[in-house]
């Protein structure tokens, strides 16, 4: 059954992908930082959505849904609108190039990210696995 996106249950379940996921594991095992993707309102999504996940050395330790943006205080947020989102996991947007041409906006240090371009692209990998709704 597919996930709604974005949802509480639709992250959990990305972190769930992400700890069995061998691939991830590797690529990621230098990776130290959490990160809130922001989902923000476009034609086919009204609301904003904060998921935050903390990922450390190839493992996700947290992920869920945030209520208010200053719930946590991660070392990057990702924002976009929801229709990026959905391209970014239908692999429509490869998730560096959005991020270097400003589909996918950042706050924090690019130079950490450009460090593990893999961990990047098997992240979004692990996404696409999800059977995900799109319909808001």
């Amino acid at each position: 059954m597919a996930i709604k996106f974005p949802s509480d249950e639709w992250i959990k379940e990305l972190g769930r992908v992400l700890n069995a996921s061998e691939a991830y594991a590797q690529c990621a095992a230098s990776w130290e930082g959490d990160l809130t993707f922001i989902c923000q309102p476009d034609q086919d999504y009204p609301g904003t959505a904060y998921l935050y996940l903390n990922l450390q050395h190839g493992k996700c330790l947290e992920a869920k849904q945030l209520g208010q943006p200053d719930e946590k205080k991660p070392m990057f947020t990702i924002s976009a609108p929801f229709g990026n989102w959905r391209r970014v996991i239908e692999h429509r947007l490869d998730p560096l190039q959005g991020m270097f041409s400003g589909k996918l906006k950042v706050v924090g240090s690019m130079a950490q990210i450009q460090r593990t371009p893999k961990a990047t692209i098997e992240l979004v990998a692990c996404a696409a696995r999800i059977e995900t709704d799109f319909n808001a």
